[in-house]
């Protein structure tokens, strides 16, 4: 029998690796694909990542919020806060989600209405109905955190529990002057958007603010909400020498001066122009040692708080008919800081420097005497320039301390010969004239060109008034640096206000130090100046500046200003304390005091010394610096205050002033002292 068998067939060697062969070359095409399509991917993430995202971003539902930095404070020496930040927020109202709860609505204002009386119910029904989708709409502005803080509690009461929607806040900063006016152009403010106008605020901007943060929200394709936080960084503190207690005591000896003579002198000449105290009243307090600026006043001043405000200066009618431009003027009038603005002729107070410059290159010893006999004839110059004691005769025989304790022109005149343009320029420039101190604030002037050259001084009248302080210009920052270079040992710093930047906890970020910029004159010399000067005080025109049981050295001044004749004074007077260990100066200007007052009512340098006794008074105690008196002689010395300053009311008269326009360089020669002062 036949059995049929299926015939089994072998299989092939040679098809079966070619497929084998086939099918390793697709594997690796596609694992070099997936190795090319990986590799790219990463190209593009590594070039164009940020380029995707964003685009990705852009098709999602995107929120973003602002989270705003805080701006650091300004602190004074001891810790009290100058100008701080504070938190207030803008009520946002979210008309969506309010019309998405309408049993919620009229709950809903209830509860705004009675927190915030700013926000009229009127005005959110009708934002819900023109704008229902609407997220974002400011029902009030910039409300304190109590106000915020008391809505949220309201919401958690059993009526408006769960039944407020569509209300959040926005947060903000607003800078605060807890003080005031008190030190407001150097403090200086800053406007919205963290931008400091003048003062310190607008010099240290940049460290003072901060970054600000920002939350990062969308809603992914599952309408979950992707959030990314970046916290704001906030700004960093300055730390100033400047003691708010000082200060104060300033301005309220500069205040009730103004005051005090304002109502005295509109009483006794009722039929004269109104008096107005001074045209400006500024005092500039340092410390010598290291140029620490402890005070700086100006009357008048301003309420950092409201900086713009004019009623204060000007009536409503004024204002009425002033354009913007004008009000603009006024305003930058009142924020200019005298002390590093304002240019002026120092008068007497610069013969000191005078006197210094001759010890100092030995041309005088400090024996030397000189007969004042009124004036002295210049030669190329016609007329006489006068001394103050012109009309007496003279001051007679003048040692080199008497000279400067009487103020006498005559004996400066002829110091002054024997010095000589050459050294007489040379020293201005080393005790700082004609340069800019360097302060930490913005707006320092320039006295570059208010000053003489060693060409100019060549010409015998102009160095004869340059070396009692007329006919050239300076600024007070200016003169107080180099006087403290004079009676500390010969070191001329640069002046400064803030001694530390702090971070936003206290902790240090850097210390200033202080700069010393060039040595001025030697100890000795400073010894025997400070020596003259005490007796200024002690026996001579400054007398009113004295304290009773403390050694107080100075000199006065009072420079008639441009043009001569017209009877108008910057009077001042510039002190420190104690002589044998000097811890503090303090420099008066009183511009024009009595505005208003006619023919010589200005030309006394008592006003700026009454002012300067009187800071020294209170400022002298609270530094720590001990009277020699008993307190019974402390008791007598303030019951007879009054009677010794009336006493000695007008000992300073017109003590460095040239009567008249002959007593000068020629007008056309002359610094243009008013267009500087404006």
């Amino acid at each position: 029998m036949a059995e049929n068998k299926r015939r089994r067939v072998k299989p092939n060697n040679k098809i079966l690796k070619r497929m084998q062969r086939k099918l390793w070359v697709v594997f690796g095409i596609v694992c070099i694909l997936f190795v090319v399509l990986i590799g790219r991917v990463m190209y593009i993430q590594h070039t164009s990542g940020d380029k995707y995202e964003k685009i990705v971003l852009a098709q999602q539902d995107y929120d973003s919020t602002t989270i705003p930095f805080q701006r650091g404070n300004i602190i004074d020496a001891r810790g009290t806060v100058l100008a701080t930040s504070v938190d207030v927020y803008n009520v946002i109202l979210d008309c969506k989600v309010l019309n998405a709860n309408e049993d919620a609505i009229s709950t809903t204002i209830s509860a705004i209405t009675e927190c915030f009386d700013e926000i009229d119910a009127d005005t959110v029904k009708t934002q819900l109905t023109d704008n229902p989708t609407s997220q974002y709409y400011i029902l009030a502005k910039k409300v304190s955190y109590e106000e915020m803080a008391a809505f949220e509690e309201l919401k958690t009461t059993e009526s408006y529990k769960g039944k407020v929607f569509g209300i959040w806040f926005e947060k903000e900063y607003i800078r605060q002057y807890p003080y005031g006016s008190l030190a407001a152009a150097t403090i200086g403010y800053a406007s919205g958007g963290n931008v400091g106008v003048i003062g310190l605020e607008n010099k240290y901007s940049s460290v003072l603010n901060g970054v600000n943060g920002r939350t990062y929200g969308y809603l992914n394709s599952d309408s979950n909400l992707e959030q990314t936080t970046i916290d704001a960084t906030n700004g960093n503190n300055i730390v100033l020498s400047l003691d708010v207690n000082i200060q104060t005591i300033v301005e309220k000896a500069v205040e009730d001066w103004n005051n005090e003579t304002m109502t005295a002198y509109n009483a006794e000449h009722p039929d004269e122009p109104e008096s107005f105290g001074s045209k400006h009243t500024a005092v500039l307090v340092m410390n010598p040692n290291n140029g620490e600026i402890l005070a700086m006043a100006q009357y008048p001043t301003f309420d950092l708080n409201n900086p713009r405000d004019l009623t204060g200066y000007y009536s409503d009618e004024d204002l009425e008919v002033m354009t913007t431009d004008e009000k603009m003027d006024a305003l930058n009038q009142i924020w200019q800081n005298f002390c590093i603005t304002y240019t002026y002729e120092p008068g007497s107070t610069f013969k000191p420097f005078t006197v210094a410059m001759g010890l100092e290159t030995g041309v005088l010893t400090g024996d030397e005497t000189y007969y004042c006999d009124g004036g002295e004839m210049i030669t190329g110059y016609p007329n006489l320039v006068k001394c103050v004691a012109y009309r007496k005769g003279g001051h007679g025989t003048q040692t080199i301390a008497e000279a400067l304790s009487n103020s006498c022109n005559d004996a400066l005149m002829q110091m002054v010969r024997v010095i000589g343009p050459e050294t007489f320029a040379d020293y201005q420039s080393v005790f700082g004239f004609g340069q800019k101190t360097g302060i930490d604030l913005t707006g320092e002037a320039s006295t570059a060109g208010l000053i003489y050259s060693e060409e100019d001084l060549n010409s015998a009248i102009n160095l004869a008034t340059n070396s009692f302080g007329q006919n050239f210009n300076t600024t007070m920052v200016q003169l107080a640096s180099g006087f403290s270079s004079l009676i500390n040992g010969g070191y001329l710093y640069e002046p400064h206000l803030v001694t530390k930047i702090t971070d936003p906890n206290g902790n240090t970020v850097e210390e200033v130090e202080p700069t010393i910029l060039k040595r001025t004159i030697s100890e000795e010399t400073g010894d025997l100046l400070k020596s003259y000067l005490e007796y200024v005080v002690s026996d001579g025109t400054g007398k009113t500046a004295g304290v009773d049981g403390y050694r107080i050295g100075g000199k006065t001044g009072t420079a008639e200003k441009l043009p001569r004749g017209n009877h108008k004074y910057l009077v001042s007077f510039i002190g420190f304390a104690p002589v044998d260990n000097p811890q503090v100066v303090v420099y008066v200007i009183v511009d024009e005091p009595g505005v208003g007052a006619v023919g010589d009512n200005q030309a006394h340098s008592s006003f700026a010394q009454q002012i300067c006794h009187n800071i020294f008074e209170q400022i002298l105690p609270y530094m720590g610096i001990e009277s020699s008196l008993t307190e019974e002689e402390e008791a007598a010395a303030a019951a007879s205050l009054t009677e010794a300053a009336q006493a000695t009311g007008d000992e300073g008269g017109t003590e460095d002033t040239p009567e008249g326009s002959e007593s000068t360089a020629d007008p056309a020669e002359t610094p243009e002292v008013e267009e500087e002062q404006q």
